[in-house]
């Protein structure tokens, strides 16, 4: 009998490019880089700096970012950033996405949950009228045992918000979660999500290389 190899499991890249041109939160830092050394006579490698808030890209928020008293991203345990994941559509639900939008998907959620809100996430422009979580979402998806939500906009609270409703949810109920993400290519349905944030001892987020990978 024939051996095969097994097959590979398929990953999904998650993460928006990050550059120059990076959109970012207004008033926020941009992505730039800086060469200190290069390649030539006398230096045998490239070394770059780079400056850029830890918002940019797929990044994770620790509670630093709602809390003035919350832990920095470094002191956030990693459990809730890889595991069983479901995708949830819910393109074109209007400026909040509510618990109406997400009940197709609700029956036997694992830990973490991931909402698609772009046909096409924006990536050359800072979209001021992004989707983002109503608070009573965020509280439901808790009350269900999700210890991570995410979602393809940049917030989880509309831009203008000055109150961060759903932040201060997810600090409440001690949740975790990951903005910026590229899901335009995703399928509805269940994942691992590997999204490991740096270990940034004093900081408010961290940029992650999100990916799922098929189950």
């Amino acid at each position: 009998m024939k051996n095969h190899p097994p097959r590979s499991q398929k990953l999904w890249d998650i993460s928006p490019p990050v550059h120059a041109g990076s959109p970012v939160f207004p008033g926020d830092t941009a992505y730039s880089q800086q060469w200190m050394a290069r390649i030539g006579p006398g230096c045998p490698v490239n070394v770059s700096a780079i400056t850029l808030s830890p918002h940019v890209g797929a990044h994770a928020d620790a509670p630093l970012h709602y809390d003035p008293e919350g832990a920095a991203i470094g002191a956030v345990d990693l459990q809730a950033f890889i595991g069983p994941c479901r995708v949830i559509h819910a393109i074109g639900c209007g400026p909040l996405v509510r618990p109406e939008h997400l009940a197709h998907a609700m029956d036997g959620l694992p830990a973490r949950v991931l909402v698609r809100v772009y046909e096409q996430m924006p990536q050359d422009r800072f979209d001021t009228a992004l989707p983002a979580f109503a608070p009573e979402t965020v509280a439901l998806l808790a009350d269900r045992g999700v210890l991570l939500i995410g979602i393809d906009s940049a917030s989880i609270d509309p831009a203008e918000s000055k109150t961060l409703d759903s932040h201060q949810t997810i600090r409440q109920r001690g949740l975790r979660v990951l903005e910026n993400l590229l899901l335009d290519d995703v399928p509805e349905g269940d994942y691992e999500l590997i999204a490991l944030p740096l270990k940034l001892t004093t900081a408010d987020a961290s940029p992650v290389r999100a990916v799922l990978r098929e189950l």
